[in-house]
């Protein structure tokens, strides 16, 4: 039984992810930081172990390691933080909530990927999920993008570090969750698609053999479907 860590898997992509994996086998300990979202989310899923915390908090990420064991075959840094809603533009971004941004989006995920490195199987893979803001300079985006790129950069380095493992940055595409309607306060977002239209692309990443890299989710799912 492959064992996985998924971050941010009490809705969303994550959870959407964490259902998939649950279904084909894995073993996965998950987290997000509303421990009642989280239960109800889990719920039912076989060898799935849940455990409320923040990413951001260095004991909660010694937790999700130690909960994962040696042999680890997957981390999923899916968890992020938007940043303050309705976007603001940078000349008026506060500090105190741009570093917050990027304490959930670059440090926690480094942070989790360092404690795990030792851990690791050899055959495991590591998913940082991206975003199209980490490469296009879309207005207001300047905190959440910004963090998404250094994030992105991280993971290359990383990957060019440990070309025994497969690394990866992975783009899901536009999606129908809290976080988008968050980013745009008002709007209708119900075009775009739900998570789970995203989860193909990961699998093909997770359980494949494709090259360490930036991929988008929904071009893997339109090439393995």
């Amino acid at each position: 039984m492959p064992t996985g860590i998924v971050t941010g898997a009490s809705r969303g992509l994550g959870l959407a992810l964490t259902r998939s994996l649950a279904e084909r086998g894995w073993r996965l300990i998950v987290d997000a930081r509303d421990a009642n979202a989280l239960a109800a989310a889990t719920a039912g899923l076989d060898d799935v172990v849940a455990i409320a915390g923040d990413v951001r908090d260095p004991d909660h990420r010694m937790r999700l390691v130690e909960a994962a064991g040696d042999g680890i075959d997957l981390v999923v840094n899916n968890a992020s933080l938007l940043g303050p809603s309705p976007l603001p533009r940078l000349a008026d971004y506060r500090l105190t909530e741009l570093k917050r941004v990027y304490e959930a989006n670059v440090f926690a995920p480094l942070c989790l990927i360092q404690l795990a490195l030792p851990r690791l199987a050899a055959s495991a893979a590591i998913v940082d999920v991206t975003s199209d803001a980490a490469v296009e300079p879309y207005e207001r985006w300047g905190g959440y993008g910004s963090s998404k790129a250094a994030l992105e950069q991280l993971t290359a380095i990383l990957a060019a570090e440990h070309p025994e493992l497969r690394i990866y940055t992975v783009d899901p595409g536009d999606m129908r969750t809290q976080m988008q309607q968050d980013a745009f306060p008002g709007e209708d977002i119900s075009d775009r698609p739900p998570p789970e239209d995203s989860v193909p692309g990961l699998l093909a990443l997770i359980e494949g053999s494709l090259p360490s890299g930036r991929y988008r989710a929904r071009d893997l799912a339109a090439v393995t479907a």
